[in-house]
């Protein structure tokens, strides 16, 4: 296997777990323990130890101190020092996980630790610490032996992991998931699981056993956001969209992050399951803006006025006066109706009055007083506002071409009508209608003046 691919492999399992350090971590963890006992100790001897000019227990907390400021090099000399000083194991495997740490000294820390391991064969924080270390120089088939000694003697969890892991880095991944299974099993334990599918996915090329045993636990187990997000990455390269939406819809029912509500939005749209969308946002209101844009595209005004009213009741926005008149003319079967019509002039004239000055709803304004011969002049008065802001919109011009024909004034019609049609062409059929009525009205006239 090639360096690179040791780096890979390496790289996974520091990711996904514990890593070849776990021994080296666990002694870490205790540090503050482990120097008060040796202080203990030494009280209880009655006698201090002197190295240097220093008594052990100023060595020690000197030893954490530089600890704990991730000098481990040079903590790791220290507890070298208190080593040849006492003999005790502590120290050497306090020496040995600053060297692993630090990645110092390793030959120097494999020689003390394997003379020590030969004297107590039987010690398995010891074997534990000399395991990582022939991980750290590549001994695979060394740490494997190790390994199996850890399984037929110990009953520690984490055992199997660092059991597994020399089968792993050596690349006999059967042997290696084997073990990881049993401790998954055991402990139903996420980052055991994620490591699992993670090599099941990148070295065993089994992706849908990967998707069975995390699809599983989240089912059964209170699953964290890291199992769904690898099912996504893996539904992803599936090219299966629908999983993949159902679970950001998941992530979403457990965390209600707005990065996760974008993606269901996002693949909605994608899809053109607008219908779906709706529902989805009915469900739970996450987001009722774009419920509201979603009812006016799909036509839904009824809805759409109702959201529009708890809108304007939430900020007090007379925007939203505007957007009611027009949805309660879009939702009209009769678009001729008397009250409802009263309805919109009375909206729009609060809006109005209020400060609304868009352009928008002028126009929509001023066209539907003018095309329902409310107040055609008043129309015409609004259209002006709106083309204030928009000299050349064709739809204006249109709405203001269309004021005059209803006012019969076919040539003022005619020539703003004409700018339209040679800008915008007779694609739109509103725009046809109305240059053909206005054509029909013009022509007396030409033929008049000639």
């Amino acid at each position: 296997m090639s360096g690179n691919h040791h780096r890979i492999i390496l790289a996974l399992l520091l990711f996904f777990g514990v890593g070849y350090s776990a021994a080296a971590s666990e002694l870490s963890a205790k540090q503050t323990k482990v120097a008060h006992a040796q202080t203990l100790r030494s009280q209880d001897k009655k006698e201090i130890v002197w190295i240097e000019g220093l008594s052990e227990d100023e060595w020690i907390v000197r030893a954490i101190w530089l600890e704990e400021n991730g000098a481990y090099e040079k903590c790791g000399e220290i507890y070298s020092k208190l080593y040849a000083a006492t003999g005790d194991k502590e120290y050497l495997f306090k020496e040995v996980s600053s060297s692993i740490y630090s990645n110092t000294h390793i030959s120097q820390s494999l020689k003390k630790l394997q003379a020590w391991s030969t004297e107590h064969p039987h010690d398995l924080v010891g074997r534990r610490l000399l395991l990582a270390l022939y991980m750290n120089i590549k001994s695979f088939d060394k740490a494997a032996k190790i390994g199996n000694y850890l399984l037929k003697h110990s009953e520690k969890d984490s055992d199997l992991e660092l059991a597994a892991n020399p089968y792993l880095y050596s690349g006999e991944y059967q042997k290696g998931i084997k073990l990881l299974k049993k401790l998954y099993r055991k402990t139903k334990n996420e980052n055991i699981l994620l490591k699992i599918a993670a090599i099941e996915t990148q070295y065993l090329n089994e992706p849908k056993k990967a998707i069975r045993m995390l699809e599983t636990h989240r089912r059964i187990e209170d699953a964290s956001p890291s199992v769904y997000k690898m099912l996504i990455d893996l539904y992803i390269k599936e090219q299966n969209i629908d999983q993949v939406l159902e679970m950001y819809k998941a992530l979403y029912e457990k965390e209600q992050k707005s990065e996760y509500l974008s993606k269901i939005i996002e693949i909605y749209v994608f899809n053109h399951n607008f219908g779906a969308l709706i529902k989805f946002l009915e469900s739970n209101h996450a987001n009722d803006e774009i419920l509201y844009d979603l009812y006016k595209k799909e036509k839904q005004y009824k809805k759409a006025v109702k959201l529009s009213e708890s809108f304007y009741l939430k900020d007090n926005n007379p925007h939203w006066l505007a957007e009611k008149a027009i949805l309660i003319y879009e939702a009209a079967d009769n678009k001729n109706d008397p009250k409802m019509l009263d309805e919109l002039v009375s909206l729009f004239d609060q809006a109005f009055a209020l400060g609304v000055d868009d352009s928008v709803y002028l126009n929509y304004y001023g066209y539907t007083l003018i095309d329902k011969e409310i107040d055609i002049d008043k129309g015409l008065e609004i259209i002006e506002r709106a083309l204030q802001q928009q000299p050349d919109n064709s739809y204006y011009l249109d709405s203001k071409a269309w004021g005059y024909y209803k006012k019969g004034e076919c040539l003022k019609a005619y020539a703003i009508m004409e700018k339209v049609v040679r800008k915008e062409g007779l694609k739109e059929p509103e725009i046809k209608a109305h240059w053909e009525k206005i054509q029909k009205c013009q022509k007396p006239v030409i033929v008049g003046s000639r």
